[in-house]
């Protein structure tokens, strides 16, 4: 049964996203347009309100401690002004000294200083109701002068007496305290108009730190309720698809754009349930296939046993009577009766080797049990060893540097070294003795390691080919061989998970670099 693996999968086009339900609800960004809008709207009554209670303030503020306030104590001061007025002349008529008109002169300098204060706040601040007061207080104060003072100090006969003094002082008296009471009263007042815009401008604040606080609830449950929710739903029932459950339908609720992420998350689970389908079909090709390799593995592991018996039992009888008639007959016939026989012995001798190789070729890779720490040193000292009369023969030289300790198959490493020390042997040039180097450099996770020999090298374009089996770039008659031993150390050294090339060379010779992994342990 012949399984195609290269049949194209049907593919199904993903369904428009769009449908009439997502038509019809607003999209996030005229929500969070909407909630923009609301929260400036709000942001601009909050400032507007706030300007005008702290204009209020300024205002009342202003009033009384710029106006009031100074105007009180002006009025204050006036009052003081008069007293020392009339301290002085009563003290100059009591005892008659002169010093005690000094009071009198800077009482009177201070009250018109003082009157043309309250004069400029009555004309400029809006205090004109005080005007009158003000003149009614100038009144009785200069009518008093002009009436007692000034004939008292002035010593002039005929003088009014001190009774008449205190009545006309009265009355500047009782002028001047409906002066301070009425500033007084304004003072009052100025400061009840600063308290209640101060409390004005606290209502403000706290209304505005309600609506705020209110804007922002609502605009959290809305969020939760529109957004949040409806994506964590969404985000919940992909969890279910991702784990497996990808039969349970998907459905979005919420704004357009979370409806269409879940109209596309629907289309990509009928997507994926179809692309189920043609995996499913995929592996049950893949099956059958595995079947199939499965009965072809049997069958060539029952050729590797005829191959290793029933071939090799009369190929060695073909090979051993073959010998017997060269070493018997040799001689006694013509030339060309013994080159057939040496045909023969040579041939089934050279098929006894490609049995041979092509049976380590075909184990290679059959299991990874025998995967043991191997010392690639000991293993490189035991196939230099095995090599000796190679190079005694040739005059070469080999030199292996301290390797690493690895993981892997012994008896598979170890032919990889011999391989690749021997291959550096062999192919050596006519009258330069071979010399073969092998060493090793850590790269990370893995290691690196170097044969490099003298010998006659590899074109570049050959590169790949020489790890292709069977594949010669030499005659037979040149160079003895297989035409396997690269492609078998390839082979080890994938099984081992590393990896092998022909690295360029800068003189004569061939370099090649293979990798292995270094120990987990030592990772």
């Amino acid at each position: 049964m012949t399984v195609d693996l290269n049949r194209p999968v049907r593919r199904r086009p993903l369904r428009n996203r769009l449908s009439s339900d997502a038509g019809g609800r607003w999209p996030l960004a005229r929500v969070f347009a909407v909630g923009a809008s609301i929260g400036a709207l709000l942001a601009v009554v909050a400032v507007t309100l706030g300007g005008i209670a702290m204009w209020r303030v300024g205002q009342s503020r202003a009033a009384l401690v710029d106006v009031a306030s100074p105007a009180l104590l002006s009025a204050q001061q006036l009052s003081v002004s008069l007293l020392d007025q009339e301290t002085g002349v009563r003290g100059y008529n009591l005892t008659g000294r002169t010093e005690f008109q000094d009071p009198y002169r800077d009482g009177l300098a201070a009250q018109r200083s003082t009157t043309a204060t309250l004069r400029t706040l009555a004309e400029r601040r809006g205090l004109e109701e005080i005007g009158p007061e003000l003149d009614e207080v100038e009144r009785a104060a200069q009518a008093w002068r002009t009436v007692y003072a000034e004939p008292v100090l002035a010593g002039a006969p005929g003088a009014p007496e001190p009774a008449r003094g205190r009545a006309l002082f009265d009355e500047v008296r009782a002028a001047t305290r409906a002066l301070v009471a009425d500033l007084e009263a304004q003072r009052a007042a100025a400061r009840d108009r600063v308290e209640r815009a101060s409390a004005f401008l606290i209502g403000i604040g706290i209304a505005i730190a309600a609506v705020l606080a209110a804007f922002l609830v609502a605009a959290a449950l809305g969020l939760r309720r529109y957004v949040l929710r409806p994506v964590s739903a969404l985000a919940g029932q992909v969890r279910h698809v991702v784990s497996g459950d990808v039969q349970q339908p998907v459905q979005a609720g919420g704004p357009r754009e979370i409806v269409e992420l879940g109209e596309d998350v629907e289309a990509m689970r009928r997507h994926i349930l179809r692309d189920l389908d043609d995996a499913q079909a995929v592996n049950r090709r893949l099956d059958e296939q595995a079947r199939e390799l499965e009965r072809s593995n049997r069958d060539l592991e029952q050729f590797a046993y005829v191959a290793s018996h029933d071939l090799q039992e009369p190929l060695r009888k073909v090979s051993s009577f073959c010998q017997l008639l060269q070493r018997r007959y040799s001689g006694k016939l013509d030339d060309r009766a013994d080159q057939y026989i040496e045909f023969a012995v040579d041939g089934a001798q050279r098929m006894q080797r490609l049995i041979n190789d092509l049976l380590a070729f075909s184990r290679v890779g059959r299991t990874t049990e025998g995967f043991d720490p191997v010392d690639l040193g000991a293993v490189a000292a035991a196939a230099v060893k095995q090599l000796e009369t190679v190079r005694d023969e040739t005059g070469g030289k080999i030199v292996v540097d301290e390797l690493p300790v690895v993981v892997g198959d012994r008896s598979l490493l170890h032919q990889l070294v011999l391989n690749l020390v021997g291959n550096g042997l062999k192919f050596h040039r006519d009258g330069v003795p071979p010399v073969v180097h092998v060493a090793a450099e850590r790269l990370g996770d893995t290691w690196e390691i170097t044969v490099t020999d003298n010998g006659i090298g590899i074109e570049p374009e050959y590169a790949d080919k020489v790890f292709v089996i069977f594949q010669r770039l030499h005659g037979r008659d040149v160079y003895p061989g297989t035409g396997i031993g690269l492609a078998l150390a390839k082979k080890i050294v994938e099984f081992h998970g590393g990896r092998i090339v022909i690295a360029a060379s800068d003189g004569p010779g061939t370099t090649i670099r293979f990798t292995l992994p270094v120990p987990a342990e030592e990772s």
